[in-house]
């Protein structure tokens, strides 16, 4: 193989799988591991990948800037539609208990709550606190703590400690990126700690997030792959990513 064409190789490889490592492309390729560092700096200055300590992630990858509530409200909302949609057959009867955590994809599975399915809903989010108020079947929850105004989430302290004092059903979390190797990760130290806290005290974990995170990376990881049961997303995201979920044990759905 030409020097062009692996890398080329491995610029579609990081794409697909959000992180790779220098001594498994040296073994994919049977080349050197300087060799590997020389094709990732080569395709660093193209702008194709950005090398990171010990490999290389997408050049994307690597979140800046976390957008507010509003600001992604109207991004991808087909996608978000339908992977809400594709969620509902995962709530437990009525009955059951069932934890929403904040974001506008997890807003989305609230406001489609059957009006016949009576739940007790935990949340930190307000949005979704005020939406499922007038759900006739819903018992509602709302979580303590800051709130932050960019997401219209409550963190801290507080909201760990109720956190660790309840068990649910089925825990919707949403999540900023994911990646096989960084598992899945949000901007904020606080969002990422309540979503640590919300995947622990769930029977089934449901992750419903659309293809735009997949394959990124952000500053905290809040779980690893293997802590999740299902993911939903969209049909637009790496198959290669998705059969390797699904070698995870992870049930994963596109809508």
């Amino acid at each position: 193989m030409y020097a062009e064409e692996r890398q080329e190789a491995i610029a579609t490889l990081v794409g697909q799988l959000g992180r790779v490592a220098v001594t498994d492309l040296a073994e994919r390729y049977d080349v050197t591991a300087e060799t590997v560092r020389r094709d990732l700096a080569v395709l660093d200055r193209m702008g194709l990948v950005r090398r990171v300590h010990g490999g290389a992630v997408p050049a994307a990858a690597l979140t800046a800037l976390e957008l507010g509530t509003t600001e992604r409200e109207g991004s991808r909302s087909p996608e978000k539609d339908r992977i809400a949609k594709a969620a509902l057959d995962f709530l437990p009867p009525s009955g059951g208990s069932v934890l929403f955590d904040a974001g506008t994809t997890t807003a989305r599975v609230a406001a489609l709550l059957p009006a016949d399915r009576e739940l007790l809903a935990v949340t930190n989010s307000l949005p979704i606190a005020t939406r499922l108020s007038a759900h006739p079947g819903a018992q509602v929850h709302l979580l303590g703590g800051r709130v932050r105004g960019l997401t219209q989430a409550a963190v801290g302290p507080q909201t760990l400690r109720a956190l660790d004092e309840l068990r649910v059903d089925v825990a919707f979390i949403g999540t900023n990126a994911l990646t096989l190797g960084h598992g899945l990760s949000t901007p904020d130290v606080d969002e990422g700690a309540v979503k640590r806290a919300m995947i622990k005290t769930a029977h089934r974990v449901v992750v419903v997030t659309d293809s735009s995170k997949l394959g990124r990376e952000d500053f905290v990881r809040f779980a690893a792959i293997e802590d999740i049961d299902v993911l939903i997303t969209d049909d637009a995201g790496p198959a290669t990513l998705r059969n390797e979920l699904e070698q995870y044990g992870i049930e994963v759905l596109t809508a």
